[in-house]
């Protein structure tokens, strides 16, 4: 018995194999379902759950190396891109050293051992020289026998954060090293241009040199290279305004594929984004419309997530939706006991004898997704959201672009919510503006914390308890089921396999900032978080800004901390 997703980097428990479970050293004697039987020197013998023997905190393989359940992906995503490529082009080639094959066991068909990289035959280090040889020969620079152990070590301390060129890991600039006055000029082309008819990049380099001669005089100030101006655009512009980009346009297929046959909890989940049809009033005391991220099962069309976002929403809180999905969602204390799992038309005795957590859950499915659907949004087809699917054993499959019947059930969903919650909410906006009341901005009066505490309320007592006229049992076609009542249907057939995640695995996937640590702490937007673990690297290096040669003010030191982990 392995990792329940089929990932071949966790500790594989079998029989004959030694584990720790609290705090003593037990081995394997048998499997039987969701059974093991302990046995120890002594003659004790102990039998328990799966799931209760991966959540102790104590539990490892003896003399495996249990891996990170999460990537620290928040680190990789803010190296450059060229560096991530590195790191992930590095990591095929040390899997190939450690274990014979370039990917884990079961994610490709076919694969097999390559002769040199046999570990019946050769010792690891005959098996690095080999890698260098194949590296160099590929390509790569300065790839030695010694570079691919280093990297192997790397691999095994911090995953594929240690494939990752440290000189990389530090804040940088979107513009680089480019002339302030040149962004200066830049910014005020783009905006000379906002609203008029879209030109070329060659167009807005001629205007950029003109206004150049209006504030410093001719020649005074050089433009940069022509491909330099064109990266410097791109990162300055709105994507959707860039210079000799067409408009961008919605059109439809002319017949909708056939949607598939899905029949297990999570072995399809959709998940996308949308303005929520609410004034909110934000942090600032200014009032906009927050971005509601949901995650809907095809199968029983349950809402297994749904975070709200003041602003855009970035990578990190898609992959939060991973653990949203994955672990149950406890009850709050003023809610009243009907929304609890224990109240719900679901197997409860048995699903709390495979999983402790569910004891005061709320009545929401928990789920772990085979598949997910999204678009294809830079927060979903990122490199590290790929990956922390990957870590989870999640499939990604982006939907064909400007397809929305590839997401028909998650564009539905935000129909469904609009219409049974957002109309029933002071602030409410409508769908666009012609339906947008005079007192609507007036009546916004909730928070966007508040707002998504009464969206959890609704979802357990106004979705997960509706029937939906998509749910059908076969052998009642005519009565339309819950969503609650079809995951009961469907995991009485397919199982329940829980998936235990710590305090560390939710730490890696918070976001990472560069901030200077200060003898007060660490800011951040307007609050201070402080820690007696923060004393000794404030008091290892000055806090206050350090001029450089060329006038420019820098801060230091800087570290990565993750918001909320103060």
């Amino acid at each position: 018995m392995g990792d329940s997703h089929g990932m071949g980097r966790r500790p594989v428990v079998e029989v004959g194999a030694h584990i720790v479970h609290r705090g003593q050293t037990w081995q394997v004697a048998a499997l039987q379902g969701q059974r093991v039987y302990l046995l120890q020197d002594s003659g004790e013998e102990k039998t328990l759950l799966v799931g209760r023997l991966f959540a102790d905190p104590d539990f490892e393989v003896v003399g495996e190396r249990a891996p990170e359940r999460v990537p620290r992906w928040g680190l990789f995503e803010t190296v450059p891109l060229a560096a991530q490529q590195r790191a992930l082009a590095w990591l095929p080639h040390i899997r190939e050293v450690e274990t014979g094959l370039p990917h884990p066991p079961g994610s490709c068909e076919g694969q097999k051992v390559r002769e040199e990289y046999d570990p019946e035959r050769w010792t690891l280090a005959q098996r690095d020289a080999a890698k260098a040889r194949e590296m160099t020969a590929l390509g790569f620079a300065r790839v030695t026998r010694t570079t691919v152990e280093r990297m192997r070590h790397a691999y095994r301390k911090q995953g594929l954060w240690g494939l990752v060129d440290k000189r990389c890991a530090r804040p940088s600039s979107a513009t680089g090293r480019a002339d302030e006055r040149v962004v200066a000029a830049v910014l005020e082309a783009l905006r000379r241009q906002w609203g008029r008819s879209k030109g070329t990049v060659k167009g807005l380099r001629v205007l950029t040199g003109q206004i150049l001669e209006e504030a410093h005089g001719p020649r005074a100030v050089a433009l940069p290279p022509v491909s330099s101006f064109y990266r410097l655009v791109n990162a300055l512009a709105d994507p959707a305004e860039l210079p000799g980009r067409p408009g961008r346009t919605a059109t439809a297929p002319a017949r909708a594929a056939a949607s598939p046959v899905v029949l297990r909890p999570g072995e399809q989940v959709q998940i996308d984004t949308t303005r929520l049809d609410i004034m909110a009033v934000l942090e600032d005391g200014s009032l906009g419309r927050p971005e509601l991220t949901i995650a809907v099962d095809v199968a029983t069309r349950s809402l297994l997530a749904a975070v709200l976002r003041p602003q855009s929403t970035k990578a990190v809180d898609a992959a939060l939706l991973l653990a949203e999905m994955a672990v149950p969602h406890p009850a709050r204390p003023t809610w009243p006991t009907a929304l609890q799992l224990a109240r719900a038309q679901v197997p409860y005795a048995r699903l709390l004898s495979l999983d402790e957590r569910l004891q005061g859950a709320a009545a929401r499915p928990v789920v772990v997704p085979e598949t997910i659907v999204v678009d294809r949004g830079k927060i979903y087809i990122s490199e590290s959201f790929v990956a922390a699917c990957e870590t989870l054993g999640v499939s990604v499959q982006p939907a064909p672009p400007r397809r929305p019947q590839a997401k028909a059930v998650v564009e539905r969903t935000f129909g469904a919510i609009n219409d049974l919650f957002c109309q029933h909410v002071a602030g409410h906006t409508g769908s666009n503006p012609q339906r947008r009341g005079s007192g609507a901005v007036a009546e916004a009066r909730w928070t966007v914390p508040q707002l998504q505490e009464f969206l959890e309320e609704w979802i357990i007592c106004g979705w997960q308890d509706r029937p939906h006229e998509g749910l059908r049992h076969p052998v009642l076609p005519k009565t339309a089921l819950t969503p609650n009542q079809m995951w009961a249907a469907l995991i009485a057939l397919c199982g329940y396999v829980p998936l235990p995640l710590t305090g560390t695995d939710y730490l890696e996937l918070l976001p990472v900032r560069w901030h200077p640590i200060t003898e007060r702490g660490i800011r951040i937007d307007y609050r201070t978080y402080d820690d007696d673990i923060l004393c000794p690297t404030a008091a290892s290096a000055p806090a206050s800004p350090a001029r450089t040669a060329s006038g420019r003010s820098t801060t230091t030191p800087t570290t990565p901390g993750r918001s909320g982990s103060a």
